[in-house]
C-alpha cells in the first residue's frame, strides 16, 4: 500500500503530528491519503472542490444529472476563479512509509500516525490538469460551486466528496437575483 502527503512545499524533510485546527477533538496525528484517493488532492491547498464518482446503485436520472455525456467515472468541479493557480501551481506528493498508520477514514482513504514520520520520496507535480486528464477524471470549472453542492446533498447519491468548501465564494445565485429589477 502506498499513503502520501501533498503540499505545495517541496523540501519537507519531516513530518511531526499535529493538531488540525477542524480535528480538535483527535490528538496531534500526520495525516496520509492512500492512492486510490490521491487525486483529490492535485489543487492547491484551499481551493475548494466538489468530487462525485459513479456508482452502480445510481438511478438513470443521478447519472443523467451529474454525468450528462461524459464516460468518466469521476468528475471533480472547481470553482472558476482557481483555474490560474491550479495551472501555476507545482504540488508535491511525499511518499511515507505505511508502517506506522492506521486507517482513519476508509470512504475517503485517510490514514493517521501518532508517530513522526521521514518521507521516502518527494514527487513534482507540474501539470495538475494534465495528471487528472490522464486518469480519466472529467474536471469541470463553474462560477459558483454552491448549487452543485445543495444538489449532490438533496440528491440521495452516496459517492461524493466536498473538499475545502469553507473557502468557496458566497453563493453568487441570490446576489444575482437580487439584482433582478422587480416587475410592478
Amino acid at each position: 500500500m502506498k499513503l502520501y502527503h501533498f503540499s505545495e512545499e517541496p523540501d519537507i524533510p519531516i513530518f511531526r503530528p499535529r493538531v488540525k485546527a477542524n480535528r480538535q477533538d483527535m490528538p496531534p496525528v500526520v495525516w496520509a491519503i492512500d492512492e486510490t484517493h490521491a487525486f483529490t488532492f492535485y489543487f492547491p491547498r484551499n481551493c475548494p472542490r466538489i468530487v462525485y464518482q459513479r456508482t452502480a446503485d445510481m438511478t438513470e436520472a443521478q447519472v443523467q444529472t451529474f454525468f450528462g455525456g461524459t464516460s468518466s467515472n469521476t468528475v471533480i468541479t472547481v470553482e472558476t476563479r482557481w483555474y490560474e493557480t491550479i495551472r501555476r501551481t507545482t504540488m508535491y506528493r511525499y511518499e511515507l512509509p505505511p508502517a506506522t498508520f492506521r486507517l482513519f477514514d476508509s470512504y475517503a482513504g485517510y490514514y493517521i500516525s501518532e508517530e513522526t514520520v521521514v518521507p521516502m520520496k518527494v514527487t513534482a507535480i507540474p501539470n495538475l490538469l494534465d495528471e487528472l486528464m490522464e486518469l480519466g477524471i472529467d474536471v469541470r470549472f463553474t462560477p459558483d460551486l454552491h448549487p452543485l453542492r445543495d444538489a449532490i446533498l438533496q440528491s440521495g447519491i452516496s459517492d461524493f466528496g466536498i473538499h475545502r468548501f469553507i473557502f468557496a465564494e458566497a453563493s453568487q445565485a441570490k446576489t444575482v437575483l437580487s439584482n433582478i429589477p422587480k416587475k410592478e
